[in-house]
């Protein structure tokens, strides 16, 4: 387990304290949490190190330096990320640094495309937090996803692409034939062509310990992570859509029972799914009318889930190697809305998906978007499958047609 070099004092109730820790835990940054509810000496500490005054979060960093309330950007600046690029304008810029942004880059900056790539969490995207990589092509003993993250993300500046971290994109404009990206910083950068490539996120729960145990026992992809699981007694799974149905079936594959944790009275899979889940054979249990209560750990280790249903107040517990969450997923389109295609979802429309539709004013390249010059690529985009190596070669085809672009 890597050592933590931050310590954050806080407390459960502290918005602010959450804020810092999920920023952290996006930058992949290994910290120590103290509830100075809990802890006496922590709270003491927080007293001292602010004059007698109870402020929290103080952070504390390996070389005895602190900060108190901290802001985003003055975290990503003590830390030493890279927020401002050094340019304006760029022959590409990338919006999203996971699997599919990174290879993209790759493919550009090698060609000599002078690249800019921004992402506003930590570089690897979801597989950055996944445990790891058994099914990705290359690695026949597996990789961990950090690792993977931390490799591709060493490629991209090998070959000279500019990253910004922890950088969040407000907006985008044209202006004189060049698209604009705004950042929250309240920078913006100009450039001939952009690929959006900025991932969905899973929906969360939102209860304590859900933060602390992402990928030490929580997990949001069944075929990622469901291996790591095998010879377990039992794996809960919350959830009661056609994911979590279906991915509970799979999740069979590894361990003696799924548990599955439906907020509703009844799954709303296909019926196909429901039937497979009521064959007399079936190894999974359904709990019906379930809240979440909160998740607990051990030794940075998911240990239990607490949760009561609607009708009964009385908090049980569950104790499961594993929790999978899928209660959904949210494309992180939000800042394009209205300018690019989507579906419904707000999923980015891209290529021949675009020819169809009678509002398309242009002939797109593949993965091109409804705007001449703004691409797609990844979870974010309308027909991906979600896996990364899908997404690795969705990033270097949308960089095959980014350079069809560019050279016209």
């Amino acid at each position: 387990m890597v050592e933590s070099k931050v310590t954050v004092y806080g407390a459960y109730w502290c918005p602010d304290c959450r804020r810092a820790k999920k920023f952290l835990g996006e930058q992949f940054i290994p910290y120590k949490w103290v509830d100075i509810e809990q802890n006496k000496d922590g709270e003491i500490f927080v007293l001292e190190k602010n004059e007698g005054k109870r402020i929290i979060p103080t952070i504390v960093f390996e070389d005895g330096s602190f900060l108190v309330e901290p802001t985003n950007a003055e975290l990503a600046q003590k830390l030493g990320l890279k927020t401002e690029a050094r340019k304006t304008y760029y022959d590409l810029i990338i919006i999203g640094g996971g699997p599919a942004g990174l290879t993209a880059a790759i493919y550009a900056a090698r060609e000599g495309a002078d690249t800019l790539l921004i992402e506003r969490s930590g570089l690897g995207g979801q597989a950055g937090i996944t445990v790891g990589l058994d099914n990705f092509p290359g690695f026949p003993e597996g990789i961990s996803g950090q690792e993977f993250a931390e490799r591709v993300t060493q490629q991209a500046r090998r070959f000279g692409v500019e990253i910004l971290q922890a950088v969040d994109v407000e907006k985008m404009e044209m202006e004189e034939g060049y698209h604009e990206v705004y950042t929250s910083d309240g920078k913006h950068y100009h450039s001939k062509a952009v690929l959006l490539a900025t991932g969905a996120s899973y929906r969360r729960l939102e209860v304590p310990g859900e933060d602390d145990y992402i990928g030490a026992g929580i997990h949001f992809c069944a075929t990622c992570d469901g291996p790591f699981y095998k010879g377990s007694q039992e794996i809960v799974v919350v959830g009661g859509g056609n994911s979590a149905v279906e991915e509970g079936l799979h999740l069979t594959n590894f361990t003696d029972k799924v548990t599955l944790l439906v907020r509703g009275d009844k799954l709303t899979a296909s019926q196909i799914a429901i039937d497979k889940v009521n064959e007399p054979t079936s190894r999974v249990d359904v709990k019906y009318n379930v809240i979440v209560d909160a998740f607990e750990g051990q030794d940075s280790k998911l240990k239990a889930i607490k949760y009561h249903t609607k009708d009964n107040d009385q908090v049980e517990e569950v104790h499961p190697a594993a929790a999978f969450i899928f209660i959904g997923q949210m494309p992180n389109t939000t800042f394009v809305k209205n300018y690019v295609e989507m579906d419904k979802y707000g999923f980015i429309l891209t290529g021949h998906d675009l020819t169809h539709d009678d509002h398309a004013s242009h002939k797109p390249l593949p993965f091109e978007t409804s705007v001449p010059g703004i691409f797609a690529a990844g979870d974010a985009r309308y027909g991906s499958t979600k896996q990364v190596a899908s997404a690795v070669g969705e990033g270097a085809a949308a960089s095959i047609s980014i350079r069809e672009f560019l050279r016209r």
